[in-house]
């Protein structure tokens, strides 16, 4: 089986359940169906219940009414939900009535239902922008202890790739943080290399990338990275993590061996971790592009539960795939 069908099949076994905010959003709802139908995850979609029958019967979608639907509106739970969001934002002032209002929002209520243990994680962002799907993330969920830094992740899939021996490679940060500091881009470090356990089966081997390989250039570019590889070993010593590498130390044994000899990285790196959301960015899409690898994400972590981030040109196919990452990220954050 490829990646994604292991992830799905995983998926089907854990029966996870996946809050969808944007139930009345046509992709997602499609989305749903199949899940559904492929019993990938139970789903609970937001949205006014009648708006969502009628839309789904308009699609011919025939099992949505197997989905768990709320209606944030009318909810009977809403009071008892604004109550526990006035308490987590007790210190910013946050009034019930204020709350009330907050509730009302799918976005908030989702992360509400994960915190309060009803849902195991959440995908949005087919018709929201980013930061709305993370700012009630971030109030209500948290980070991970000892994580301070949301990073985005890509899980590039290639066909007979010689420098990606399982035809996998994981890349990050290429969504989220654009210029993070030597303990962030640590931490980033680490959380790629539980997704790469965690959602694609790898035993980590983690390179910091830099445009030097163990002191061939001097910059204070190079030295955040030297430290943040310090860090990083410091924060998972079980996982085997060097830098700073330049891509092709990390991902050619005989370049690696030759200019970074000793290094338990160098050479078969299959987590390629970059300094700047910048070069991630261009990397993947790049890598995307010119090698015809499949880009699966940005898969969000460090955060305390799953929430993930849609493209708002996703397709129903993205969504589906997502919510079966979303339910093994989750389980491997249980672990």
């Amino acid at each position: 089986m490829s990646l994604l069908e292991n992830i799905r099949q995983s998926a089907k076994e854990l029966q996870k359940t996946i809050v969808l905010p944007e139930g009345l959003e046509e992709r997602t709802l499609q989305a749903a169906n199949t899940i559904i139908k492929e019993e990938l995850a139970q789903i609970i979609l937001m949205g006014n219940k009648q708006k969502i029958h009628d839309k789904a019967e308009g699609l011919k979608l025939d099992s949505i009414d197997q989905a768990t639907l709320i209606d944030p509106a009318t909810y009977e739970k809403k009071g008892y939900y604004a109550g526990m969001l006035t308490e987590l934002r007790k210190k910013k002032g946050l009034t019930r009535e204020e709350a009330l209002k907050l509730v009302e929002d799918p976005l908030y209520l989702s992360t509400l239902l994960i915190k309060d243990g009803k849902a195991d994680g959440e995908v949005a962002g087919a018709e929201n922008a980013t930061g709305n799907v993370l700012r009630p993330a971030f109030q209500v969920i948290k980070t991970l202890p000892g994580i301070s830094v949301v990073s985005g992740a890509f899980l590039m899939i290639f066909k007979d790739c010689k420098y990606a021996p399982e035809d996998i490679l994981v890349m990050a940060d290429c969504a989220v943080h654009p210029d993070p500091d030597a303990s962030q881009l640590a931490e980033i470090a680490v959380s790629t290399a539980a997704t790469a356990r965690n959602i694609a089966g790898l035993d980590p081997n983690v390179a910091l990338l830099s445009f030097s390989t163990k002191g061939s250039a001097k910059h204070e570019m190079v030295d955040k990275v030297v430290e943040a590889t310090r860090i990083a070993k410091e924060m998972a010593p079980g996982v085997n993590i060097d830098g700073e590498l330049q891509a092709d130390a990390a991902l050619v044994e005989k370049i690696g061996s030759k200019k970074a000899p000793g290094s338990n990285v160098a050479g078969k790196a299959n987590v390629l971790v970059f300094p700047s959301l910048e070069t991630g960015n261009i990397a993947y899409k790049l890598v995307q592009r010119l090698a015809g690898a499949e880009a699966v994400g940005p898969i969000l972590q460090g955060m305390a539960a799953p929430v993930n981030d849609l493209s708002r040109g996703c397709s129903a196919e993205d969504i589906v795939n997502l919510v079966a990452i979303t339910a093994n990220q989750a389980e491997g954050m249980k672990k």
